[in-house]
């Protein structure tokens, strides 16, 4: 608008941005400023000749093109020569080239000339959903605007207007679920909409809604998460099984359960209706909902509840049973709370022995039992302690509460009547995995499978699984882990630093994993490195500095004795 006003109209334009949030029609709204009768103007009146044919389409000064279906340097050359005749009833020319990103290189060359030097009355605006696919070249010769995603408000907004003019009648909440289906989308969003009408008529049932948009019912998602506060296990698993027999997808589930409990979260720490509504969008009925169930647990067990379902659904992705890790997933959410209530760990201790003097304690960390495995370890001469309040861990992983309640239960070794009583740390069940050393155990004593090691990528190490993954081509690296003595030897070394089982999985990259460097490419560049640093250092040696300079030669390869008497 600045621009018209000021008279600093640029010759090209460029617009990018997701599809639907108004490209194209801006640009016929640029079109309107510049051919107005009253412009150029930055408020056209759209009420002259100029605006209705510009609005209808039939203008003959504002030329339409499809960059998907025009790509051929024939068509760029077709404009170029039209561009020479001057407007026919308006002020300029204007070219509107959606999806500008389709034309060949050979097009985009072509063109190149006209947007240096276009003449006066001509106005190019080019639209595009792929801004990274438009040459260097272009985006050089014209202004760039980016076009943001629109907000849900606005879209709401915009759908409440629509359907008020249209008589329709929906629930608030529907609202809500068309706006997410959009993803900012404008455009989509209407489109969802005429499907609805089309679906249902005037009057639009929340629950054919849900239907047509393919999306989860609220009400199965607030049913888990009743079953979570409720600590009723037997109930998630019921509200699961209704699930499936419906035939909704689980990861798309386990993402409305994440979602949900991110707005828990967020009403359990923010007090204001006002900000609480400008953080959670959605209908008013259940913001309420959500400040209620909100109280019941503190923002502490709603972040374990959400660790939870956020390791839930990345599960999913590599899982061939994702019912079970569904399932899973709702029986630790629905006992997690149940544990923090129950009491704590009462620790076995040995009787002191009759002698004043004290034995010295076992260099071992003693390990505390949970209360089912208890009785199998006391011994008639090993009374019990009377149970004290547990202290905080404050190395505890997320999703074990605060004591060692909440750990794994773990056998623990009879103790020695010698033994002094006292309550130790208990053992860290999950040590870091230290790669590096596997790796290099395997190129010292597995030579033959170290190169097909090396053509992957390690993932991590999640619930008892150490993953590596392998690029789709990588085929014949990917048999050869894969097969069983592979597997074995690649778990006991891990095992052997872990101090627990292991097992390890392979698995193909794909669209969903982070792009990054295969093993190989880890220790080319490492060693790369350590070139340098040793180039670096023999450069500085002052014989080699000396012997430089009296021969004016230069520094060409620097190798260590070890590696020269392996060369000769």
């Amino acid at each position: 608008m600045n621009a018209v006003s000021t008279k600093r109209i640029a010759h090209a334009y460029l617009f990018s941005g997701t599809r639907g949030v108004g490209k194209t029609t801006v640009a016929r709204i640029l079109a309107k400023a510049l051919n107005c009768e009253r412009g150029p103007t930055s408020r056209p009146c759209d009420r002259c000749e100029n605006c209705r044919e510009i609005a209808q389409g039939s203008s003959v000064d504002v030329i339409e093109i499809d960059g998907a279906s025009n790509t051929s340097v024939d068509d760029v050359r077709e404009i170029r020569e039209n561009v020479k005749f001057t407007p026919f009833r308006g002020q300029f020319r204007v070219y509107i080239i959606d999806e500008v990103h389709m034309l060949s290189n050979s097009a985009f060359n072509a063109l190149l000339k006209t947007l240096e030097e276009p003449p006066a009355h001509v106005v190019f605006v080019f639209a595009t959903t792929e801004i990274h696919k438009i040459p260097a070249t272009i985006l050089s010769r014209c202004q760039h605007y980016n076009f943001r995603r629109i907000a849900r408000t606005e879209i709401i907004e915009r759908l409440r207007h629509v359907a008020a003019q249209d008589q329709l009648t929906l629930e608030d909440r529907s609202f809500v679920a068309l706006a997410r289906a959009s993803e900012g989308s404008m455009r989509d969003a209407l489109s969802l909409l005429d499907q609805a009408i089309a679906y249902g008529g005037k009057a639009i049932r929340h629950s054919d809604l849900e239907v047509l948009l393919g999306a989860v019912p609220q009400e199965l998602v607030q049913e888990l998460i009743r079953a979570v506060l409720a600590q009723d296990s037997p109930a998630a698993l019921a509200s699961l099984a209704h699930l499936l027999d419906q035939g909704h997808d689980l990861r798309a589930f386990c993402a409305e359960v994440v979602e949900r409990l991110r707005n828990l979260l967020v009403a359990a720490v923010v007090s204001g209706t006002t900000e609480l509504r400008s953080l959670i969008e959605t209908a008013e009925e259940d913001l309420n909902q959500l400040s209620v169930e909100a109280k019941a647990l503190t923002p502490e067990q709603i972040q374990e509840l959400l660790t939870i379902f956020i390791q839930a659904e990345d599960s999913l992705r590599f899982s061939s049973h994702p019912r079970f890790v569904v399932e899973t997933a709702a029986i630790r959410a629905t006992r997690l709370l149940r544990h923090r209530d129950s009491k704590t760990v009462r620790p076995i201790q040995a009787e002191p022995p009759p002698s004043s003097q004290k034995h010295p304690i076992d260099s071992e960390p003693r390990k505390t039992i949970s209360p089912a495995s208890a009785p199998h370890a006391r011994r008639q001469d090993m009374p019990v302690v009377t149970q004290t309040a547990p202290q905080p861990n404050p190395t505890s992983r997320p999703g074990q509460g605060d004591g060692p309640a909440l750990s794994d239960p773990v056998p623990t070794p009879e103790p020695d009547a010698a033994t002094a009583t006292m309550p130790t740390t208990p053992v860290t069940p999950h040590p870091t995995l230290h790669w590096e050393s596997i790796q290099e155990e395997i190129n010292a004593s597995f030579p033959n499978m170290a190169p097909f090691l090396e053509a992957g990528r390690f993932i991590g190490v999640e619930g008892g699984f150490v993953t590596i993954g392998f690029p789709k081509q990588a085929t014949l690296a990917r048999a050869r882990l894969e097969k069983e003595e592979s597997l074995l030897v690649l778990a006991r070394l891990c095992e052997q630093q872990m101090k627990h089982p292991v097992r390890v999985r392979i698995i193909e990259l794909n669209e969903a994993h982070p792009p990054g460097p295969t093993m190989a490419q880890i220790r080319a560049t490492k060693e790369q490195e350590q070139r340098l640093v040793l180039f670096e250092r023999a450069k500085a040696n002052p014989t080699v500095k000396q012997a430089l300079e009296i021969f004016g030669a230069e520094l060409a390869e620097v190798r260590t004795v070890a590696q020269q008497e392996a060369s000769e």
